[in-house]
């Protein structure tokens, strides 16, 4: 279970900020939605199913889910071989001489097996400045190691990991080293990075070959990836595997994902043929004659295409419990089915595991308080600095019954386009053409 991220010092933010799924004291407007809305974890700690962020372009919505991605990938990745010549891929704050060449801050807290933990770090491009990894099997906070440069502390609840310290890179974290010497603890925390999938809804690749793959050999995916569609009423009655000769001409479509042709051609092998994916449609006929008619996806709306490749990562964090970041969530789709998808999170059926779903987005359609908690809405907006800050609407004074999207709209809540010298511009263009902009 997700709980806090904090980041600083990293790419448009400056000091640290913190997106929390902590659930705050307050009631929605809709009774309903504290229930939906929210899991209760123990007496002390309620956390949030979902979390939408908004802000303007460039204000670092995409920054903070890149925080946790490169936090993700670095974790899992530091301690290969292959990596013990690369700088670490951190980008620092640059619009300030004092933080260009400080380190960069990353935190999680999350909850592993009904243990709290907290684990971060702090990075340069050249090496680990310091790491530090904690836990609260009975309620009292613990370390099990702490580093700063090339010193470590460390507990011994984190058996064998003296011996370690001399085989941890500079540029590595201890804890992907520990994991990778089969630690207890380690892999345990690892695991849990695993478990947070962050993807982008602008590029089908980074999860349509995931898709593919979970329809073309689970038959409980297919079951639900179909179901799925039925309910969105995009046409789609059914979805069919078909073998297809690789050797026929114009077999794969231009636009097909690179990860997707990929995952076809592996199916090729020695066969000539890969497995290929067509959705029946309904059509009439005379007489009320009703028929099944094939589509291949490429002929399907780019936002069917869409929500047949994010099916499968949405079904996979449902199933599992997992935690799904995506940024620009409603790329290509209705605001209804960016609706739908967000919906599957707030339901003790479609999601009995207490999965978590964060999300960045512009779909203002989608501020309701009739959809979401005020602590589930957060923004980002950038200073005259050029510096990212991160709040709640939970922070600021709002009314449960307030409008959220006009009021956003309005720049109540700020974290919005300042269109003020665009407007100066287009007047100033138009008197010397002789109009008038009202």
């Amino acid at each position: 279970m997700f709980i806090e991220l904090t980041v600083g010092n990293f790419r448009s933010f400056k000091e640290r900020a913190t997106l929390s799924m902590v659930a705050a004291k307050l009631n929605a407007r809709d009774p309903q939605l504290d229930l939906n809305n929210t899991f209760q974890v123990d007496e002390d700690l309620s956390l949030l199913t979902s979390a939408g962020i908004y802000g303007a372009n460039a204000s670092g919505k995409s920054n903070l889910i890149k925080a946790l991605g490169f936090m993700r990938h670095y974790v899992l990745s530091s301690s290969r071989e292959s990596q013990a010549d690369e700088p670490i891929d951190t980008v620092p704050f640059k619009l300030d001489s004092q933080t260009e060449l400080a380190p960069s801050y990353f935190e999680v807290v999350f909850r592993l097996e009904g243990v709290p933990y907290r684990y971060g770090f702090e990075v340069t491009t050249e090496k680990v400045e310091t790491e530090w990894l904690f836990y609260s099997p009975n309620r009292k906070e613990a370390k099990l190691f702490t580093r700063e440069d090339s010193e470590f502390s460390i507990s011994r609840a984190l058996k064998g990991g003296q011996a370690l310290k001399s085989l941890t890179r500079p540029n590595a974290l201890f804890l992907s080293v520990a994991a990778q010497f089969n630690n207890e603890i380690a892999k345990k925390v690892l695991g849990w990075f695993k478990r947070v999938n962050v993807i982008s809804g602008l590029d089908d690749s980074a999860y349509g070959g995931f898709t593919a793959k979970a329809f073309a050999e689970d038959e409980s995916y297919r079951a639900g990836i179909v179901e799925l569609l039925q309910e969105s009423d995009v046409g789609i009655n059914n979805v069919v595997v078909e073998k297809i000769n690789v050797h026929e001409a114009g077999v794969f479509p231009k636009n097909m994902p690179q990860e997707l042709r990929d995952f076809l051609l592996k199916q090729v092998k020695d066969e000539g043929e890969f497995i290929n994916f067509r959705a029946i449609h309904r059509r009439h006929c005379e007489n009320d004659v009703i028929e099944d008619i094939l589509f291949n996806l490429d002929e399907e709306s780019e936002g069917t295409q869409k929500l047949f490749f994010l099916s499968g990562p949405v079904i996979n964090t449902l199933r599992e419990g997992k935690v799904l970041v995506i940024d620009e969530i409603e790329a290509r789709l209705h605001t209804l089915l960016t609706r739908k998808l967000i919906g599957l999170f707030s339901s003790e059926k479609t999601n009995p595991k207490h999965a978590q779903l964060i999300f960045a987005t512009h779909d203002t359609n989608l501020l309701s308080n009739k959809l979401f908690r005020r602590d589930q809405i957060w923004f980002v907006e950038k200073d005259e600095e050029g510096a990212s800050h991160l709040y709640s609407l939970a922070e600021l004074k709002v009314r449960n019954d307030a409008s959220f999207e006009s009021d956003y709209l309005q720049g109540k809540y700020g974290a919005i386009p300042i269109l003020g010298e665009m407007r100066r511009a287009l007047i100033e263009l138009s008197q010397e053409d002789g109009h008038e902009i009202e």
